[in-house]
């Protein structure tokens, strides 16, 4: 299989092109203020890299979410374009799940979370499995108190990785003490490589059409609209 990766959700900018022999390039920029300006520029260059085009490939492979509401759309959007123009399908590929299949392995809960501010964090719980991590938990936005609530009956150990764990770091140590691991820092950031793996291993297939961001909640400015109107109707 020819897979283009990409991925506009946190911090990093990143694509990956993986082939039947492995990742074959990738490339990460941590900015999130200019994923607009870099993603297609970095697209290019992967092609040119690999001597590989966008007709070369079996399919796309985007995350859509959680994330950035921004961040989302642009990796989204950009991705709808390509297969639409090169009439390829996508998969949707899920922030956190991707950043479980690159932990690793770890004997206990793997834990990826994002920052989602306001003291908030995305969060899921995996166990590595045979190909890819076995889901215990959904994802789900919720302060980083209810989300150790949530983890602490599904195991003893807990691994921490993605942006959020820099943030709550101190945090999540003071509530769980020394079962809580944290990840080396440069795996606080989604690599593309374990967008393009997961991408590789998933069936459902999409038509551009069909493929849409996840949100865990109402982006800020659909929360700010609600609240104006239940304002104004009092």
């Amino acid at each position: 299989m020819k897979l283009l990766a990409i991925d506009t959700s946190g911090p990093v900018c990143g694509v990956a092109i993986l082939t039947g022999s492995g990742i074959t390039y990738e490339c990460a920029a941590v900015n999130k203020l200019t994923h607009s300006t870099n993603l297609m520029p970095m697209v290019e260059t992967a092609f040119a890299a690999t001597g590989l085009s966008i007709q070369d490939m079996d399919r796309l492979a985007v995350v859509t979410g959680p994330g950035s509401f921004t961040g989302v759309r642009i990796g989204v959007s950009t991705a709808k374009g390509l297969a639409h123009g090169a009439g390829k399908p996508c998969v949707a590929v899920d922030a956190l799940e991707a950043m479980a299949a690159g932990a690793g392995e770890f004997d206990g809960v793997i834990c990826p979370i994002q920052d989602a501010r306001a003291g908030q964090v995305y969060g899921a719980a995996f166990v590595p499995g045979e190909e890819r991590p076995a889901r215990l938990m959904e994802d789900i936005p919720l302060k980083v108190e209810e989300f150790v609530e949530a983890i602490r009956p599904l195991g003893e150990r807990f691994l921490f990785l993605g942006d959020g764990m820099p943030v709550h770091k101190a945090r999540l140590q003071a509530l769980l003490g020394d079962s809580a691991v944290f990840a080396k820092p440069q795996q606080a950031f989604l690599r593309p490589a374990a967008v393009a793996y997961l991408g590789s291993l998933l069936d459902e297939e999409k038509a551009y059409l069909e493929l849409m961001p996840m949100y865990l909640r109402a982006p800020n400015a659909e929360r700010n609209r609600r609240l104006m109107e239940a304002a104004n109707a009092k």
